[in-house]
């Protein structure tokens, strides 16, 4: 599928011709959503704790005598029947990544780049060059295009002055093609790839 190519002041600058099997998939929502579960899952610090009855602070003197008071047996007051003893079977700390394997995480890239393409919030740019990495040079831009929430992906290094006055500009996302993943994609309305950022995607992904 071909694609005009523009410049930051919005002129054209010609056009390039994108990946079928990359831009141009039908996206599936079922695919999708695995591999941003999968994602967030993997981000997920998982340091949620309770404390069991071996770790709350009491005495372990017994709290009454085993028989005649007319109620339950109890030897501690940890028991989780009690009010302050410790929880059981409460959350530890563990890791709530699972598995999801290279072919099915790359399908998941391509389907996330072609629903952009699919929805017409797909712009290639041709670079980011800026003369100054001034955040106010940038928001001037962003406004001219009409960019809200966008999400910026570069090829392998991104260019210094964009990322240094994109730095403290809310709403853009600056990515170098190695970092470009599926939630990130998904969270911005529109998707603005540079030029070394298709050649770069296009190799990671064949």
């Amino acid at each position: 599928m071909k694609a005009e190519v523009i410049k930051l002041d919005a002129s054209p600058a010609g056009s390039i011709e994108l990946d079928d099997a990359i831009f141009g998939l039908e996206p599936r929502a079922d695919i999708l959503h695995r591999v941003v579960r999968w994602q967030r899952a993997k981000a997920q610090a998982g340091t949620h704790s309770v404390l069991g009855k071996s770790d709350v602070s009491y005495s372990t003197k017994k709290i009454y005598r085993q028989k005649g008071t007319g109620g339950a047996r109890h030897g501690s007051k940890k028991a989780p029947i009690f009010r302050h003893g410790g929880v059981y079977k409460g959350p530890t700390p563990r890791s709530h990544a699972h598995d999801l394997n290279k072919k099915f995480r790359a399908l998941g890239l391509k389907h996330a780049l072609s629903s952009k393409a699919t929805t017409g919030n797909l712009i290639v740019l041709e670079d980011l060059a800026l003369a100054e990495g001034k955040t106010a040079m940038l928001a001037k831009a962003v406004k001219e295009l009409g960019w809200k929430r966008v999400l910026v992906i570069d090829g392998a290094d991104i260019n210094e002055n964009f990322a240094k006055a994109a730095r403290n500009l809310e709403g853009v996302d600056v990515l170098p093609s190695i970092g470009a993943n599926v939630y990130d994609i998904l969270k911005r309305d529109t998707l603005v790839i540079t030029k070394a950022g298709v050649e770069a995607l296009e190799a990671r992904l064949k």
